[in-house]
């Protein structure tokens, strides 16, 4: 077997930062994907079209109505506004920035994100969330796509 054919990591993970702004009262997100693997899930969310993610692409609406689809902070009542920021490219990874307009308290709220689920049966989505009552770091892996704040 030609090692062309190797995947270039054994693992499949995204992490997540979401760290609160509390005078601007919005949470400030960074999702750090492997580039493979975005342009992957991206590919497949548009009839397999071949995508090729690199800095000034003309790729953002694409990445951003992936990231929308499968990343989403709600409660009961409502869903939080998420606002696309941009991406960059760096080595073998992607850092994708979002901002979230939160004035409430998160206690209660649910976190989706399945973030390349529907393409890596062993996807893990690690989340670290710093908000004024400390940071907790969150799991999401299939099985496990929603957790409470």
């Amino acid at each position: 077997m030609s090692s062309s054919f190797a995947p270039k990591h054994q693992y499949h993970v995204s992490v997540t930062q979401m760290q609160y702004n509390k005078p601007a009262k919005s949470f400030e997100i960074s999702i750090r994907i492997f580039t493979d693997d975005l342009e992957k899930g991206i590919s497949e969310d548009n009839s397999k079209r071949i995508f090729s993610i690199k800095n000034n692409d003309q790729n953002n609406p694409f990445v951003e109505r992936y990231i929308r689809k499968h990343f989403a902070l709600s409660s009961a009542q409502k869903k939080a506004e998420v606002h696309y920021l941009g991406k960059e490219e760096e080595a073998d990874a992607t850092w994708i920035y979002l901002e979230v307009p939160f004035s409430d308290n998160p206690e209660g709220w649910k976190l989706k994100n399945t973030i390349l689920m529907e393409i890596f049966d062993d996807q893990v989505n690690m989340t670290n969330l710093k908000y004024t009552s400390g940071p907790k770091t969150f799991l999401f892996k299939k099985g496990q796509t929603v957790q409470t704040l």
